[in-house]
């Protein structure tokens, strides 16, 4: 029998090859005018594609007017989740740890919301990688809930998914105890905390010292999270070790998965000689136990 994963990332495989014809999703700005601290609204371009990939993965850089992909379910349960992909804050992927995802959410019956957060090509000095990212992402959360109605999303059930670099803006986004940002418009009247995470694989969120770095607080004020790594990532599985610890501290509900192999970047994909590709199976019974999704 073909599992539910199995099926999207079949459907994901025969979309980006071009053999099946897919609706787009709509794209909608993040920002009204220019988003904080830039002076340009470049969606980003798209960086060579690399012949060994098969499907192939798309990496945007030089993004300067982060945008947002809604991906909406024929069955919406209320819960909405915006994606934070990775790419090492250089680029990103939005559609191996973006739109895959999406539609293994949309099955679910949870509206999706891909962010091209802003990339850093030359951060200016002293200013952090994650900080423009995580303006976007917490703008990004207050826009969901400002359209709530329209998308038919349950304010109090709107959480976030977040990828390798994504998932260090994600840790930082689950921890955050104030805007990175000042209030624009009445969208930033809405909350831009995540009701629930899902980190998977978040990339160095830990210092030269091995511990969380300054601002990733764990306290009783966090939401429930689960967090995927494995143990051979490069990028170390300690932090995710260190951030379930501190739920766990805390009294906070959470769910880590720590898999013998499979590397860094697989996102929903598969790994040979792995078992990785199972996370997205525990992740639903986790969603599903919280009635965050149906079936």
């Amino acid at each position: 029998m073909i599992s539910l994963r199995d099926t999207c990332l079949l459907f994901a495989a025969l979309v980006f090859t071009s053999t099946v014809h897919a609706v787009e999703p709509k794209t909608i700005d993040v920002w009204p005018d220019l988003a904080p601290m830039e002076t340009s609204r470049e969606t980003g371009v798209k960086s060579p594609p690399r012949p060994e990939e098969d499907p192939p993965i798309t990496r945007l850089v030089n993004i300067r007017r982060p945008t947002m992909d809604v991906f909406l379910p024929d069955n919406p349960c209320g819960t909405a989740v915006v994606i934070l992909p990775g790419g090492g804050f250089g680029k990103v992927v939005p559609d191996k740890e973006g739109s895959e995802a999406a539609i293994w959410l949309n099955q679910l019956g949870i509206a999706a919301f891909v962010l091209n957060y802003r990339t850093n090509e030359s951060t200016p000095a002293g200013e952090p990688a994650y900080l423009r990212p995580l303006q976007d992402a917490q703008r990004a959360i207050s826009l969901v809930r400002a359209n709530a109605n329209q998308w038919n999303i349950d304010p109090t059930r709107v959480g976030v998914l977040a990828f390798s670099a994504g998932g260090q803006v994600g840790a930082y986004l689950h921890t955050a105890t104030k805007s990175a940002y000042d209030a624009i418009d009445e969208v930033d009247q809405k909350s831009w905390k995540p009701d629930f995470s899902l980190l998977v694989y978040p990339w160095q969120v830990t210092d030269d010292s091995g511990e969380l770095k300054p601002g990733i607080v764990l306290t009783s004020e966090c939401k429930p999270a689960f967090i995927v790594h494995t143990h051979d990532d490069r990028s170390t599985s300690i932090g995710s070790v260190l951030i379930y610890a501190g739920l766990k501290k805390s009294g906070v509900s959470a769910e880590l998965h720590i898999y013998q192999n499979g590397g860094h970047g697989y996102g929903m994909r598969s790994v040979q000689g792995s078992d990785i590709g199972t996370w997205p199976d525990r992740a639903t019974d986790w969603l599903l136990i919280r009635k965050l999704g149906v079936r």
